[in-house]
């Protein structure tokens, strides 16, 4: 399992992922979850994976494979392509979105046969976030059935993998209108907190974010898990929930105890 999570924010994107991997109690590995494609000046775009990495993997080897051959086509007639365009062709996000779900459609079609007498799934979800100059910035998270929702201000995060845990602190904080930098800091807080009730989320932990308009990584952190920037979220995260638990209201008996 994984976790994956990104902020669409007025001034940008944010990204955060763990980079655990697992195959099973006696196999874990590491494994970046964050990949970065600007294809040409005009574009940038981020993709964060959960699920089978052969998919995931397969998904982002077709999606070089594509950048590839455009860039050894310059100057001529662009490749021949089926389906939606890609990250060099596409004028709009979702358009990207929609490639990355038919790429992902597709390989788990070529593989399903196999993975289904093995007891297994090829099932793969991914975030697709970024910016074509000229449109908005934007954020869309694409199914294993290949269709994708997109973020909006009143929904701003987008979570993949072991969601659930981390969920809490993005719900009763986060909102898009926070800066990219506070933005970075609930998301490792969600990546910490899900760390500590699930084992198979783990570091390092990578940060990252694009502010609007600028079609540039301004900001990529990749923290191992014995840094001192995860330590002290711990601590004073925890420290805040202590401090806040003392000052709940307290119950009528303790207030007039018999």
């Amino acid at each position: 399992m994984t976790y994956c999570l990104a902020f669409l924010l007025d001034a940008g994107l944010v990204f955060a992922s763990d980079s655990r991997t697992n195959a099973g109690v006696d196999y874990i590995s590491s494994y970046s979850k964050m990949h970065v494609f600007k294809p040409a000046p005009d574009r940038i775009f981020v993709i964060m994976a959960a699920g089978n990495l052969g998919t995931t993997q397969a998904v982002l080897n077709r999606i070089r494979r594509d950048i590839d051959e455009h860039q050894a086509a310059a100057g001529g007639p662009p490749p021949e392509q089926e389906g939606a365009p890609d990250l060099i062709q596409a004028r709009y996000l979702f358009e990207v979105a929609d490639y990355i779900g038919n790429l992902s459609v597709g390989v788990q079609r070529n593989y399903r046969h196999s993975l289904q007498e093995a007891g297994a799934t090829g099932e793969a979800s991914f975030i697709l976030g970024g910016q074509i100059a000229g449109q908005p910035h934007g954020l869309y998270l694409i199914y294993p059935q290949g269709n994708a929702i997109m973020a909006t201000q009143e929904t701003p995060f987008l979570q993949i993998g072991e969601s659930k845990y981390g969920k809490p602190p993005l719900d009763y904080i986060g909102h898009h209108g926070m800066t990219l930098e506070d933005a970075a800091r609930l998301c490792l807080v969600s990546q910490v907190v899900t760390r500590r009730s699930n084992l198979t989320v783990g570091p390092p932990f990578e940060v990252a974010m694009i502010p609007r308009d600028t079609l540039e990584m301004s900001r990529r952190m990749r923290l191992q898990k014995d840094s001192m920037l995860i330590t002290r979220t711990m601590e004073i995260w925890a420290r805040s929930m202590q401090d806040t638990l003392a000052r709940l209201p307290r119950f009528g008996w303790e207030e007039d105890p018999l």
